[in-house]
C-alpha cells in the first residue's frame, strides 16, 4: 500500500548511511506529438534497472544545448518513432512512406554527429538505429516491402507486429565476432549456420518488430551484426572500435530479455564517465603532430577543420591538453635543392623552421583566451588550470641546423623543446634509419649538437634514426634521450620501428618511447586499427616498463587509424586502457606523466 506521508520517504533517504551511488547519466531522446515532447515508460525503466541515471533530451536543434547536454551525459539512448524525410539521405519520398517527424529529425541527426565526435557511447533503437545510419554515412530504406524482393529461400517476414509489444514474434541471427553476441552469448542459443557457404557459429535471438523502414547500407562507420531470416539488417555496431550499437526491434519492451542491452550501455557509459575523469585530473600530452604543414594551405585552427587532424575543436571532444608541434624539414636527396622540396625560392632550412613557429604563434595570439605556446612541463600544468591548450615546439630534422652550432642556442631560446635529429635520409648530424649509412652512426658534427642540446636543455629525439646512430647518441648523451614517434619491430619488422633492446637500452638511461598511429608502422599487412596501437604500447611496456612509455601520433604526417583517427578520439584510447584494468596512475603516464618527467630532468640538466 502506498504511503502518502512525505517525511516517512525523506527519513528513508536522509537516514541512509554513505555517500549516494554514482550512477552514469543516461540521455534519452524524446519523441514528440505536438503540443508534447513524450517519452515511453519502458526506455526509462529499463536504463534505471541497468543502473543509470535517465535524463529526457527533448528535440531542439539549438547548438548550444545539444554540447551543452553532451558535456553532461554519459551515455545517449536514441529512442523509436516515426519515419525520417528522406531528404536528408538526398531521396524523393517514396508512396509507402508513413508520418515524418520533422520536429525530431535535425535534432536528432545533430546530436548524433557531435556525440560520435566525442566518443559517447550510443544505442539506437529502432528509429534510433536509422538515425545512427543516417547521421553517419548509411542509407534507410523507405518501406522494405516495397523495395526488399522476397525469395523462395528468405520470404519477406512481417515486421511491423499486431501482438503485444512484450512478445517476441521473429527470430535474429547474430553474428559471432560482434558486441551484440558477447552480450547476449550466456542467454541466447547458440546454433551453426551456414555463412558464404561455410558453418558459422551463430547466436538465435528472438525479438519484437515494430518498423517497415530499416537499414539499407549501414555506412563506412558500422556494420551489419544481426539479420531476420529474410535478410533485413537487425543490429550494427561500429568498426571504429567505439562504443555504438543499433538494434532495429524493441528491447525496452522485453523486460529481462530487453536488459542486456541497457547493461551494455550503462556500463559503457560508466566506462567514459570514468575516462573523462581521469582527463580532467591528468595532463594529455600527444609528443608529436605534423599538423603546421597545413599552415600555409589557409587551414582555421579555431574551427572544426577537416583538411587537419588536430585543431582547437578536436582537441576539446578528446579532451586533449597539449601537443608538440613538429616543424618537418624534408631531406633532400643528391641533386635536389631544399628550396625546391619547400616550394619557396628563399626558404633556408632555418628560415623555414622558424617561418612556421611564426605561424604557430600568430595562431596562438589570434586565440589566446584558449591557446597558449609552453616551453615547460609547468607551463603545461598552468595552462591547463587557467583552462587552456597548449602547443610546444619542436623540429623534425636537425637539418635546420644549417650546420650551425650556435642555431641551437638560437632554437632553445626559441622554445624548441626537441629535435628529431633526422628524417628520411642521413644528413650531417646522423644517419638515418632509410639512409645509406654516410657517418656510421652520428658524426662529428652530430656529437657536438647532442652535447649542445644537452647544454641548453632541448631534448634528443631518435624517432626516424639508424640503429648505430641511437646507439652513438645514447652513449654520448648526458641527459635521456626520447624516440617522440616509434612503434616496436618485434610487432612490425621495419627499419622505422625500435628492437627490444633499444627499447631496453632506452629505458636503462631513463628514456622514453612513444607509440605512434602511422599504420606502416603498427603492421605490415592488413588494416591498422587503434587495436594495433593499443598492442604496440603493451610490447613496449612488457619491455621496457609502465615508466618509458607514451603516445606520439603523428597526425597530419600520415598517423591516425580507425579508432583514433584524429585528436577528437584521444579518449577513445583512455576508454580502451580503461577496459584493460588500466589504473588512473598509469594513464597519467602514458598519457605524458613520462615524457614530462624525461623533459623536467633534461631542463634541469642544463640549469646545472
Amino acid at each position: 500500500m502506498q504511503n502518502y506521508n512525505l517525511q516517512a520517504h525523506l527519513d528513508a533517504i536522509y537516514t541512509k548511511a554513505g555517500v549516494p551511488e554514482q550512477r552514469p547519466i543516461i540521455g534519452i531522446t524524446a519523441n514528440y506529438e505536438a503540443p508534447d515532447a513524450t517519452l515511453r515508460s519502458p526506455y526509462y525503466e529499463q536504463v534505471v534497472r541497468a543502473g543509470g541515471t535517465p535524463v529526457v533530451i527533448p528535440p531542439v536543434a539549438d547548438a548550444d544545448v545539444i554540447r551543452n547536454t553532451l558535456a553532461h551525459i554519459d551515455a545517449l539512448l536514441l529512442t523509436g518513432g516515426g519515419d525520417y524525410n528522406p531528404l536528408w539521405t538526398g531521396e524523393e519520398p517514396s508512396p509507402q512512406l508513413h508520418h515524418i517527424n520533422a520536429t525530431r529529425d535535425l535534432p536528432e541527426l545533430l546530436i548524433t554527429r557531435l556525440a560520435h565526435d566525442r566518443q559517447i557511447p550510443m544505442l539506437g533503437i529502432c528509429r534510433g538505429m536509422q538515425t545512427l545510419a543516417v547521421a553517419l554515412g548509411g542509407s534507410v530504406a523507405q518501406d522494405i516491402a516495397s523495395t526488399r524482393k522476397a525469395t523462395a529461400s528468405k520470404p519477406l517476414l512481417k515486421h511491423s507486429q499486431d501482438a503485444d509489444r512484450s512478445e517476441a514474434t521473429h527470430s535474429i541471427s547474430i553474428a559471432p565476432d560482434s558486441t551484440l553476441y558477447n552480450i547476449y552469448k550466456s542467454v541466447a542459443t547458440i546454433q551453426a549456420e551456414d555463412i558464404d557457404g561455410q558453418p558459422s557459429p551463430t547466436l538465435r535471438l528472438y525479438v519484437n518488430s515494430f518498423h517497415h523502414q530499416a537499414v539499407s547500407q549501414p555506412g563506412p562507420r558500422f556494420r551489419i551484426t544481426a539479420t531476420a531470416p529474410d535478410g533485413i539488417a537487425e543490429a550494427m555496431e561500429s568498426t571504429e572500435h567505439k562504443a555504438i550499437l543499433g538494434v532495429q526491434w524493441h528491447p525496452e519492451w522485453l523486460g529481462d530479455d530487453g536488459l542486456p542491452l541497457f547493461q551494455w550501455l550503462v556500463d559503457e557509459a560508466r566506462t567514459f564517465s570514468s575516462a573523462k575523469q581521469a582527463h580532467d585530473r591528468i595532463l594529455t600530452l600527444d609528443t608529436h603532430c605534423d599538423t603546421p604543414m597545413f599552415f600555409p594551405k589557409g587551414i582555421h585552427f579555431d574551427q572544426r577543420d577537416p583538411r587537419i587532424l588536430v585543431d582547437l575543436h578536436k582537441m576539446t571532444e578528446g579532451h586533449q591538453d597539449a601537443v608538440i608541434m613538429a616543424a618537418y624539414l624534408p631531406q633532400p636527396k643528391i641533386g635536389e635543392t631544399f628550396s625546391s622540396l619547400v616550394g619557396s625560392e628563399n626558404s633556408t632550412p632555418y628560415s623555414y623552421a622558424n617561418g612556421i613557429f611564426d605561424q604557430i604563434e600568430t595562431i596562438a595570439k589570434a586565440n589566446s583566451r584558449h591557446l597558449s605556446i609552453a616551453r615547460t612541463p609547468a607551463d603545461l600544468y598552468a595552462d591547463k588550470r587557467q583552462g587552456r591548450k597548449s602547443i610546444m615546439f619542436a623540429i623534425e630534422n636537425g637539418l635546420a641546423l644549417e650546420h650551425n652550432l650556435a642555431n641551437v642556442k638560437r632554437f632553445a631560446q626559441r622554445g624548441v623543446v626537441y629535435i628529431t635529429l633526422c628524417h628520411n635520409g642521413d644528413n650531417d648530424i646522423c644517419d638515418s634509419a632509410r639512409g645509406c649509412n654516410t657517418h656510421d652512426g652520428v658524426s662529428q658534427f652530430g656529437e657536438q649538437v647532442i652535447r649542445e642540446m644537452n647544454r641548453l636543455g632541448i631534448m634528443v629525439d631518435l624517432s626516424h634514426a639508424a640503429e648505430k646512430s641511437f646507439y652513438d647518441a645514447l652513449a654520448i648523451s648526458q641527459a635521456p634521450i626520447v624516440c617522440s614517434h616509434s612503434n616496436c619491430r618485434a610487432l612490425c619488422d621495419h627499419p622505422r620501428n625500435l628492437t627490444d633492446d633499444q627499447l631496453r637500452q632506452l629505458a636503462a638511461a631513463g628514456g622514453v618511447a612513444h607509440t605512434t598511429l602511422y599504420a606502416g608502422f603498427l603492421r605490415r599487412e592488413g588494416q591498422a586499427s587503434i587495436l594495433d596501437a593499443i598492442r604496440h604500447l603493451e610490447h613496449a611496456i612488457d619491455i621496457m616498463g609502465i615508466d618509458h612509455v607514451g603516445i606520439g601520433t603523428d597526425f597530419d604526417g600520415d598517423g591516425g587509424v580507425p579508432g583514433f583517427a584524429d585528436a577528437s578520439e584521444a579518449i577513445n584510447f583512455t576508454l580502451h586502457l580503461l577496459r584493460r584494468k588500466y589504473s588512473s596512475n598509469d594513464i597519467r603516464k602514458i598519457w605524458g606523466g613520462n615524457w614530462l618527467r624525461v623533459m623536467a630532468s633534461v631542463q634541469a640538466y642544463a640549469d646545472k
